[in-house]
């Protein structure tokens, strides 16, 4: 109860409200376009628990092997435990881009990361997903995997047979191909989106390792003042950066995650009402 918890902001909402109902202390670190959206620990920072989240939602960006190895470090030094959210890691294309954080040294020690069905293969809904906890990790003399077994057998009787199949199907060929397919899907997507931006001359990060796109609003525009806009000009709805964060403010989240046909439209419309601001 009383642990301090450290999130990037922006962040994933439910982050802070799982923390906040458990009545524990939130640090906010930054992630801004200084850094990338990749905020880096300090010395100075003290905290009992990491959030996050690579590739990032809502922001997209990613993580390299050589970031996570300072907040492996940084964990390991200040005696931290890293929660690491690798839902989107099946996006994850570029060399040098982590796909889990135990690709780097010393993440047994100090890491416990998450990951769904729901991004590799569309499971949205029927919640299934999985957690690793090293069996040696262990925090003021519990062993974590134990005491999370605990808490799985007692809360939890896992998910449906039937969706345990489906799960179980992911891993076969024909179901990653399958998946691949529908990776590529949304890359292109994904890649429609960046291309009207580009040409529009509008900033973002994220769309190449990631289904989201994180712009900053044009014209000096903040958050829901562009959603309004969107709207209004070109019939596209978003999300507004502002609803992940403080510093979110003034940024503005696109998904990849919908119809090809669809989602040319929406590029169209998007570039021809930017066009009008210039």
């Amino acid at each position: 109860m009383d642990n301090t918890v450290l999130v990037p902001d922006p962040v994933y909402p439910v982050y802070v409200d799982d923390n906040v109902m458990a009545g524990r202390k939130i640090v906010y670190m930054p992630a801004t376009a200084e850094n990338d959206f990749l905020p880096m620990p300090r010395e100075d920072m003290q905290a009992d628990i990491v959030y996050l989240c690579s590739p990032n939602n809502p922001t997209g960006a990613t993580y390299t092997v050589d970031q996570l190895k300072v907040w492996v470090d940084w964990a390991n030094a200040h005696d931290a435990v890293i929660l690491f959210d690798a839902a989107y890691e099946c996006f994850v294309a570029e060399p040098g881009l982590a796909r889990s954080i135990f690709e780097v040294e010393g993440a047994r020690d100090c890491a416990i990361e998450v990951c769904s069905f729901s991004k590799i293969a569309g499971f949205t809904g029927t919640r299934c997903g999985y957690t690793v906890v090293p069996q040696g990790l262990t925090r003021d003399g519990m062993n974590l995997n134990k005491m999370w077994l605990r808490r799985q057998t007692t809360k939890f009787n896992g998910v449906a047979y039937v969706v345990q199949r489906a799960a179980a199907a992911v891993f076969t060929e024909e179901g990653m191909t399958e998946i691949q397919h529908n990776l590529d899907y949304y890359r292109r997507n994904a890649a429609v989106i960046a291309a009207a931006l580009d040409e529009a001359g509008v900033w973002y990060c994220g769309g190449k390792n990631s289904p989201y796109i994180w712009l900053k609003c044009p014209g000096g525009m903040g958050s829901w003042e562009f959603f309004d806009w969107l709207l209004e000009n070109a019939g596209v709805v978003g999300t507004p950066g502002e609803g992940f964060g403080a510093c979110g403010k003034g940024y503005f989240r696109l998904t990849a995650f919908g119809d090809a046909d669809r989602t040319k439209e929406a590029a169209a419309r998007i570039l021809a009402a930017l066009k009008t601001l210039q």
